[in-house]
């Protein structure tokens, strides 16, 4: 019987939407679903919402809950990690420090100050997440969702390359099928290609009976003069290629944005905007537990088109299909850099995950695609050889931390945030947390 892994099963909504999205597959063996977190309410809510919609779409499922992480591993076919290292408290000390100091960002848990620190936090878990599943399942596949995904599986790559890990993340897809929303051409029969680096890849190509949809998409702006006062209408006319997330995240990684008044007016920007997201979450996760608790119906959300159950889907079945995948730039992308993380078209089979060489992507997309992967690399090489230092360069590589603060202003911040973050960071990055505690979730 094939064993599905949730790590950080507690985020009750993804969680519920990937198993519907699982279950929603007719052909696919009974599975043994295995749900583990480190908060037993959570966990409890998790496997209620695994029983119910099992059951919903008439499928027979063996479903486990532990809150043993090696348990939960111990014969794991897929891994699929969806952690969130300090939780909503985390996040408000990534968003709210930074933005008293006067740097704003939106998200925050992807690229910039806040995705450095959400990565070191992250990097400690999944050093221990990896010795677990070397030891029990050796051979499973780890699909990560958690961000900052290109940081968190560059770390992958480094502290257990032969674990079979592959980031996946449904912004090419939901780009593609917004923007042709929005032209008024069915997402069904679109062709498209996207390549680059996790929220800011570039859609390269992108056409229907072999016409271009590009220029349909002018029209509709030209149309519509308050689309130019989104971000990623301003990327698509400098840059010539519509990236691949919102405009919330793409404001993130560049210095055009969130730099003045003036720009988050123009371009309609939310600052701190995640903190009402998680707020939002928390309070899906106490409606999931009530409805549970009284019986009632979850809502399922129709389409979700995730790449996990995708993914095992075609290992488990032989189904063929492309989707954009994170991995490890291995000739890939001849203008990024060798053994960065990459986003890239791939094909998935019985035998599993396999990039698709892209070639070069546009040069002007490849520039601003190394700003970013500077970041990685910096955060990723400061928490492998534990020097503190580069924890401030890897702040002071980021466009929107650069535009909005001095170096002396930023290496103040990156003090502070250190101190606030302390439990969950390694004491050579000046925490608390000791090598041995590394294999905890914290």
């Amino acid at each position: 019987m094939p064993q599905i892994v949730f790590l950080g099963a507690g985020s009750v909504v993804f969680t519920r939407q990937l198993l519907a999205d699982l279950f929603r597959f007719d052909d696919l063996p009974t599975l043994r679903i295995v749900l583990h977190d480190i908060d037993a309410e959570r966990l409890a809510v998790a496997s209620g919402t695994a029983e119910q919609v099992a059951a919903r779409f008439g499928r027979t499922a063996d479903v486990v809950a532990t809150l043993d992480r090696r348990e939960a591993l111990a014969g794991a076919d897929f891994v699929i990690n969806m952690i969130q290292v300090g939780g909503i408290d985390a996040t408000r000390i990534d968003l709210e420090v930074p933005a008293a100091a006067g740097l704003l960002q939106t998200i925050g848990d992807t690229t910039g100050v806040g995705g450095v620190f959400r990565g070191l936090r992250t990097f400690p878990v999944l050093s221990g997440i990896a010795a677990d599943m070397l030891d029990l399942c050796p051979d499973a596949w780890f699909l990560n969702y958690t961000n900052p995904m290109a940081m968190n599986v560059w770390w992958m790559s480094v502290v257990a390359p032969s674990i079979k890990t592959v980031g996946l993340c449904h912004s090419v897809y939901w780009t593609v099928h917004d923007l042709c929303a929005l032209i008024g051409v069915p997402l069904e029969g679109t062709h498209y290609r996207a390549a680059g680096v996790n929220h800011q890849a570039w859609l390269v190509e992108w056409s229907r009976d072999g016409e271009d949809l590009y220029p349909l998409l002018r029209e509709a702006i030209e149309r519509d003069p308050e689309l130019r006062r989104r971000v990623r209408v301003e990327i698509f006319e400098r840059i010539g290629f519509f990236p691949t997330e919102t405009s919330e995240h793409s404001s993130e990684y560049l210095s055009w944005f969130l730099r003045s008044p003036e720009q988050i007016e123009r371009f309609r920007l939310r600052p701190l905007e995640y903190l009402g997201i998680s707020e939002e979450n928390v309070a899906e996760f106490e409606h999931a537990k009530a409805a549970l608790a009284a019986g009632e119906p979850l809502e399922l959300e129709e389409g979700a088109a995730e790449y996990a159950p995708q993914v095992i889907h075609s290992i488990l079945t032989g189904t063929e299909r492309v989707i954009h995948a994170n991995v490890v730039n291995r000739g890939l992308i001849g203008n990024l850099p060798e053994g960065a993380i990459v986003e890239v078209p791939s094909r998935v089979d019985a035998d599993g995950v396999h990039p698709l060489p892209f070639g070069d992507i546009p040069s002007q997309g490849a520039a601003l695609n190394r700003s970013y992967l500077s970041v990685a690399e910096l955060a990723v090489e400061a928490a492998r050889t534990g020097d503190p230092a580069l924890v401030r360069r890897a702040v002071l590589a980021d466009p929107n931390a650069s535009s909005s603060l001095t170096p002396e202003q930023l290496w103040a911040l990156c003090d502070e945030l250190t101190a606030r973050h302390a439990s969950r960071l390694p004491v050579a990055l000046g925490g608390t947390l000791t090598a041995d505690t590394f294999s905890r979730n914290l």
